[in-house]
């Protein structure tokens, strides 16, 4: 796979309606919780979403494990539903038996042919082994007959915020994921990218187990929640622009006679662990910029002149984008504009769609 975009370049990303028995073009992001498919369908293209992991029948046999696009009956599943992508990439050799069978069973499903354009949205990770057995398990897949290409997520995601083609690797900006399992950014020069920077202390995983953590605090001990719980109010009840508390319930024994439901009610675990993060964040973006104006005088003042892109899950969050735009112009001292994608959790499998239907296109001619 190449991480270089230059070979997109343009701007008509739609397929022309004569074009039926071109190849499928497929847009992929393999997230750590869920994954996104983007393809073809007649003369639209169609977007399913679904957790990333195989969950085990109640009596299924050893490999029966199935494709859920159910995420309640995935979080009622327990240990029996496997999530093997949680660093962003297969990193075991049992993540990547996992893998392999999950985007059979996907391609399966949504009956995606062999002969089809392929581009994965990469997450920018250090883990070699992991990006190999990625590249085994797609490989082995059947999908991507025609071609297949990998390039940067941010790229990818920052494609459906800056226009309705794929004017984005045309143009100079700076790109800003905030993914479950890391915080990047980097500058994108024409398709190249330049300076790319990722932290795992800034992610959402990070602020999951923060507020497991601050509700235990809040409730003293008499309330005790798992990361995924903490996700979900994260995902259900964060709000920077009017949080209201909640009331929630878990069952409790102590061994005394004490067993029962203890109702308790969250007022500050959740978004003092979202107030540090977003403190973390632009820390990290202040360190950035400045090594980017060191290293690349030129593509930082041209950036400069450009919104900002924000990209990934946590920009979700209502009101997370504003307040980060304004603690980065007070961090940097000078105006900031933010620019986000209609569907952030989508985005990098919209963008990785279009980039495959010109791929595709420039293959064909």
């Amino acid at each position: 796979m190449t991480n270089d975009a230059a070979t997109a370049n343009g701007t008509d990303a739609t397929p022309e309606s004569g074009e039926r028995d071109a190849p499928t073009a497929v847009g992929v992001k393999f997230g750590s919780a869920r994954t996104t498919l983007v393809f073809d369908d007649g003369d639209a293209a169609t977007t399913v979403q679904v957790p990333s992991c195989l969950v085990d029948g109640e009596d299924a046999l050893p490999g029966d494990e199935r494709v859920s696009d159910d995420e309640g009956a995935v979080r009622r599943s327990g240990d029996r539903a496997e999530f093997m992508l949680r660093s962003g990439v297969p990193a075991t050799a049992r993540d990547a038996e996992l893998f392999e069978r999950f985007v059979r069973e996907l391609c399966e499903r949504h009956d995606l042919p062999a002969e089809s354009a392929v581009v994965y949205a990469m997450p920018t990770v250090d883990d070699r082994v992991g990006l190999a057995n990625f590249g085994t398990a797609v490989g082995e897949c059947g999908l991507g007959g025609t071609l297949t290409r990998g390039l940067p997520e941010s790229l990818c995601a920052s494609i459906p915020a800056l226009g309705d083609g794929i004017e984005a690797v045309d143009e100079v900006f700076v790109a800003l994921d905030l993914g479950p399992t890391n915080l990047e950014a980097c500058a994108y020069r024409h398709g190249t990218r330049l300076l790319p920077f990722v932290s795992a202390e800034v992610s959402g995983d990070r602020v999951d187990r923060r507020i497991a953590e601050a509700v235990e605090a809040e409730t003293e001990g008499r309330a005790t929640i798992d990361p995924d719980t903490a996700r979900e109010y994260k995902e259900t009840h964060a709000d920077f622009g009017g949080f209201e508390p909640f009331t929630d319930a878990v069952e409790r024994g102590d061994g005394d006679g004490g067993d029962g439901v203890h109702e308790f009610t969250v007022e500050r675990g959740v978004m003092e662990p979202l107030d540090d993060y977003l403190d973390d964040a632009v820390t990290e973006l202040s360190d950035f910029f400045s090594r980017l104006a060191s290293s690349h005088m030129k593509t930082y003042q041209l950036a400069r002149a450009r919104p900002l892109v924000v990209t990934g899950g946590m920009a979700c969050i209502p009101g997370l984008v504003a307040e980060l735009e304004s603690r980065l112009a007070a961090e940097l001292d000078r105006p900031v504009d933010v620019v986000v994608p209609d569907d952030p959790t989508t985005a990098a499998a919209a963008g990785a769609h279009r980039l495959a239907v010109r791929l595709r296109d420039r293959n064909a001619t």
